[in-house]
Parts: C-alpha cells; structure tokens; sequence
C-alpha cells in the first residue's frame, strides 16, 4: 500500500479513517450519491484518497460501486460540519447536492481483492444489494497532509492523543 500511495505522489499521507462494509443479501442498504470531500475536506480540495478493497465480488445485483465520470472537476456542492457545543444534533450542511441524472451514473463491478481509488470529490453510490451473497469490503481514506489544512469544521477531529497516523512508517 505504501509503494502504491508513494507512486501516486502522497509525500505525508495519514488515515483518516476506515471502514468494514457489510452488505447484507436482500437488505443491504443502497448508499445514496456523495462525495466524500462533503465529510472530509480539506483546502485546497483534492487532497483525500478513498481507497476500497473488495473483501467479496461486486456486482450489479449485490450493490457495486457506481460513478459520474468527471465529477471529481466540479467542486464540493455540499459541507457537512460540527454545529457549535451544545448544538442538538451536532452537525449542520452547508449547501445541497444536486439532483445527479441516474443515467450519468457507470457501474463498477469488480472481483474479490480489486482495489478501486476514489478521489474525494468524484460523485459516487451503491445500490442495494437484492442478490443472495454479501457484499463486503473494506475502505480507507487518506489526506495528504503536506501542505493541507483539515478543516477545524469538519465531523471528524484529530487530538494530540489520537492523530491521524502516518501511512508511512
């Protein structure tokens, strides 16, 4: 992982964060479009790195990725941020997504053990997984930290007791 990061340029990339994806057979929830520059951004933009590891195949029917080529040009239509201390729910948006046409949307089915980057501001979904198998897998995010600012607004916040670890060692 740390040669791939390097040939792709990251002089100081950290883990932002990671996640196990389960998608159930019949259930598994469709995952509305985004951009996860909406979460985790930074200025300038273009600085986060999804990085999604297929743990099982995904299809069609089981929910694969799905993308707006392109999209990673067109800025960031919407912020999710911390409302201040004391705020009932905690976070607030700033701005909306548009409506995205359905059909610019490409499907992305990839094997068992495919790697698949994502740039933090391309638009991108999942549908619901109809099929009977799971669809699991396993992502991170990276932020290059060189000459990035994290913004203080952002949901997620590194402490002096819990930084955003180095991927380099």
């Amino acid at each position: 992982m740390q040669a791939l990061v390097r040939s792709l340029g990251f002089q100081m990339p950290v883990v932002v964060q990671s996640m196990y994806i389960f998608k159930q057979p019949h259930f598994g929830g469709e995952v509305t479009p985004h951009q996860d520059a909406s979460f985790l951004y930074t200025e300038p933009l273009g600085r986060v790195l999804g990085i999604w590891i297929a743990v099982e195949d995904a299809t069609l029917e089981n929910g694969c990725l799905w993308f707006i080529p392109g999209s990673h040009t067109s800025g960031v239509s919407r912020r999710m941020i911390r409302t201040p201390p004391g705020s009932v729910l905690g976070i607030s948006f700033l701005g909306s997504d548009p409506d995205w046409d359905n059909s610019l949307f490409v499907p992305t089915p990839v094997q068992r053990g495919a790697l698949v980057l994502i740039h933090g501001q391309v638009v991108h979904k999942s549908e619901q997984n109809l099929s009977d198998r799971s669809r699991q897998a396993y992502t991170f995010h990276l932020m290059e930290a060189s000459g990035t600012i994290w913004s203080p607004e952002n949901w997620l916040q590194p402490t002096a007791k819990l930084p955003f670890p180095s991927l380099y060692t």
